[in-house]
C-alpha cells in the first residue's frame, strides 16, 4: 500500500516515517528543495530521539523516499496526507493557506480515486474546504474522478513522538464514506493487531478531538500552575498537593506539574485557535482564555523571584540558564518560557549565559548572540549570581554542587521546575526557590 505525506515538518517527517516502519511504500513530498536535498542525503532537519536511525533503516529497506514532486510521487497512492504548517493567525486563528494551496494542487494533478488526509491540525470545518478546492480544481479540468477527504490528527509528544505514533493511545480518524474508511482501516491494520484504539468518527469531531485534547492538557498545566502559586502564598507545598490529587484515578498524575508555563508548536497554537473558532460561533470559552492568561503570567513568574530576590536591580548581573528548548528531548523553541525570560532579564539590564543540551542553534537562529552561549552546564555557571532553570533535561538533575560553588559568585537557584529537593539545598548551602515551594533563603546570599 502506498501513501504519499506531503510536508516533513515535525509531523509530516514522523508520521511518514513511522508508517514506512509499518510496512507501507511512503513517499515524503515538500517544496522545500534544501530540505529534501538534505534528507536525501540522511541529513535529518529536526531533533526527535531515534529519528534518525529509523529514517535509515527504511530508506535503506526502500520503504521511504522523499521527493519535491507531488505530481511525480502520486501515482498508485491510495491516500494522500496534508501534513504542512497552519501557523497562528494575527488574530489567533490558524491559517489553512498552505493546506487549503495543497488540496488545491492534488485536484490538478490526480489521475483515480484517493482519499485526501488532513494531518495538520485544522479548525473544526477544513475539510469541507479541502474538499471544495480539490472538487474545483477537478471542475476545471473536466473530470469527474472520485475521492474522499477525512481527518486524522496527529496526538504526538515532541521528544516522544516515535513511541507516540508507533504504540498509540488511541487513532482518531473522521471519513464521511465506507471507502474511506476501509482504507484508512487497512492503512492502520497493523496498530489494530497489537491492540490499539482505532475510533471512526464523523470529519467535525475528529477535528474537534485534536484541540479538545490539547485544550484539556493545557488546563491541567495552568491550573495546576495556579494552585502552586496560591501554595506559596498560604505555605503550602505544591509537589504534595500534587502527588495528593494524582493518585486520584479521576484526575491522574500526568500534566499537574507545576512550573513556568507551557509552550511549544501545539498547546498555545490549539487554544489560542479554539478560543477563535468559538468567538466566530458566538460562543467564547472563559476556562480556555484563563488558561492562557494564566500561561501567560507564568512564564514571567521566574523574573518576578530573580528581581524580588535582587531587590529589584539585576542591572549587570551574570545571569546562568539551564534550558532553552520549551521542554526536554526537542530543540523547539517555539513560545517557550525561555524567550521570554531571557528578554525580560535583558531588559532589566543583565547578561546571561545560558545552556541547552541540542537548542542552542536554535536560539542563536532566533535571537542572535544578544546572549553568550556555554559549551556545558558548568561554563554557564562562571561568575554567575544565579542559576535559573528553565528546561528539565536529565543532565541538570543531579548536578557536582561543590563544583557550582567554586564556579559562581553567589549560591541562589532558581528553579522553574521543582526538579531539586528544597533539603537538598539548604544541605549544599543554597538560596533557593521553586514554583509553589517555600524559598530556602540564606542571608549571606
Amino acid at each position: 500500500m502506498k501513501i504519499v505525506m506531503i510536508g516533513t515538518g515535525y509531523v509530516g517527517l514522523v508520521s511518514g516515517t513511522c508508517f514506512a516502519e509499518t510496512g507501507l511504500d511512503v513517499v515524503c513530498v515538500d517544496i522545500d528543495s534544501e530540505k529534501i536535498g538534505k534528507l536525501n542525503k540522511g541529513i535529518v532537519p529536526i531533533y526527535e530521539p531515534g529519528l534518525d536511525e529509523l529514517i535509515t533503516r527504511n530508506v535503506s529497506k526502500k520503504r521511504l523516499s522523499f521527493s519535491t514532486s507531488l505530481e511525480e510521487s502520486i501515482d498508485g497512492a491510495e491516500a494522500v496526507f496534508i501534513a504542512v504548517g497552519t501557523p497562528p493567525d494575527e488574530d489567533g486563528s490558524a491559517d489553512i493557506r498552505n493546506v487549503l494551496s495543497v488540496a488545491s494542487e492534488i485536484g490538478r494533478i490526480m489521475k483515480d480515486y484517493i482519499v485526501v488526509v488532513t494531518k495538520s491540525t485544522v479548525p473544526i470545518g477544513t475539510s469541507v474546504k479541502v474538499k471544495e478546492a480539490v472538487a474545483a480544481e477537478l471542475k476545471k479540468r473536466s473530470l469527474n474522478i472520485p475521492f474522499d477527504v477525512a481527518s486524522n490528527p496527529e496526538f504526538l509528544k515532541e521528544g516522544d513522538a516515535i513511541d507516540d505514533f508507533l504504540k498509540p493511545d488511541r487513532i482518531v480518524v473522521g471519513v464521511e464514506s465506507e471507502r474511506a474508511k476501509s482504507i484508512m482501516e487497512r492503512l492502520y491494520k497493523p496498530f489494530l493487531l497489537n491492540g490499539h484504539p482505532l475510533l471512526f468518527m464523523d470529519i467535525p469531531s475528529a477535528e474537534m478531538t485534536k484541540y479538545a485534547a490539547n485544550s484539556m492538557l493545557a488546563t491541567k498545566i495552568s491550573f495546576m500552575n495556579e494552585i502552586a502559586n496560591l501554595c506559596e502564598i498560604v505555605g503550602a507545598d505544591v509537589n504534595m498537593v500534587r502527588k495528593g490529587i494524582g493518585t486520584d484515578s479521576r484526575i491522574g498524575p500526568k500534566f499537574i506539574y507545576a512550573g513556568v508555563g507551557y509552550g511549544g508548536s501545539c498547546f498555545p497554537k490549539d487554544v489560542k485557535a479554539l478560543i477563535k473558532t468559538a468567538e466566530d460561533s458566538g460562543y467564547p470559552l472563559q476556562i480556555l482564555r484563563a488558561v492562557e492568561q494564566v500561561n501567560n503570567r507564568q512564564k514571567s513568574i521566574l523574573v518576578d523571584k530573580i528581581l524580588q530576590h535582587f531587590s529589584g536591580n539585576v542591572q549587570g548581573k551574570q545571569i546562568a540558564l539551564w534550558g532553552l528548548s520549551f521542554k526536554p528531548q526537542t530543540d523547539d523553541m517555539r513560545e517557550a518560557p525561555s524567550l521570554v525570560i531571557i528578554e525580560q532579564l535583558l531588559k532589566h539590564g543583565a547578561r546571561i549565559r545560558a545552556y541547552d543540551p541540542v537548542a542552542m542553534e536554535e536560539c542563536r537562529r532566533r535571537i542572535g548572540d544578544v546572549i553568550e552561549y556555554a559549551k556545558d552546564l558548568y561554563e554557564a555557571l562562571i561568575d554567575a549570581e544565579a542559576v535559573v532553570l528553565v528546561t528539565e533535561w536529565p543532565e541538570f538533575r543531579l548536578p557536582n554542587f561543590k563544583v557550582m560553588e567554586k564556579l559562581m559568585r553567589s549560591k541562589v537557584m532558581f528553579d522553574g521546575r521543582n526538579i531539586y529537593e528544597p533539603a537538598e539545598m539548604r544541605e549544599n548551602g543554597f538560596t533557593y526557590y521553586s514554583i509553589g515551594r517555600k524559598p530556602i533563603v540564606h542571608q549571606n546570599q
